[in-house]
């Protein structure tokens, strides 16, 4: 005696076909996902920027004061003396240099602004400039003479300025208008720091 039927057997093969066998999805290796421990890590080498260093604002006292007494005198000069003389239409002479003393008052602003220094482990920085912007590379190595120089003038107004000598005259420059605490310090160490480099060449 059969138990099944006909019936019952395809609707079992009609189940099995509704409903494929469920594979079970597939699982993220955390092993692949993990970089290699031997692999060595990659470092991008660090740029830092210059600490810059400004000058004090006695020098920008000292030129303009300079300039007010040389232009300004002209000035005067060109706007009396052509007036008193010949006639007063002539006293617009002293418009040029007048007007000389006004843009070089600006100017000097902007060329104090434009002057600094920086310390880095092999060299010293110098910028200045501002229509035509100058840049000096100073290496310690290569520095032979560093002298601490102060004027009449300079001294008045409590500055002083490093000069600078090296093995290549190209390479010399001058940092003006620094304090003299500070100017003696940057001698001591500059002069430090080319003995050290010069002892390891």
């Amino acid at each position: 005696m059969e138990t099944g039927s006909p019936d019952d057997t395809g609707a079992a093969d009609t189940t099995d076909a509704a409903h494929p066998a469920r594979t079970e999805p597939e699982r993220n290796d955390p092993a692949q996902n993990e970089p290699e421990q031997n692999e060595p890590a990659r470092t991008e080498p660090v740029w830092s920027e210059p600490v810059w260093t400004g000058l004090p604002p006695g020098l920008l006292r000292m030129r303009r004061l300079l300039l007010v007494v040389w232009l300004g005198l002209l000035t005067v000069a060109a706007a009396l003396l052509p007036g008193l003389f010949l006639s007063p239409l002539w006293a617009a002479l002293a418009l040029p240099p007048l007007a000389l003393l006004v843009w070089g008052w600006v100017m000097l602003e902007r060329n104090w602004r434009s002057w600094r220094y920086a310390e880095r482990a092999d060299d010293l920085l110098i910028s200045r400039g501002v229509l035509w912007r100058e840049e000096t590379v100073v290496p310690y190595g290569r520095m032979q003479l560093v002298e601490v120089r102060s004027g009449p003038v300079e001294r008045h107004f409590g500055l002083a300025s490093v000069q600078l000598h090296t093995a290549a005259a190209a390479t010399d420059a001058t940092i003006p208008g620094l304090d003299p605490a500070e100017a003696e310090r940057l001698r001591d160490r500059l002069t430090e720091l080319g003995e050290a480099r010069s002892a390891g060449l």
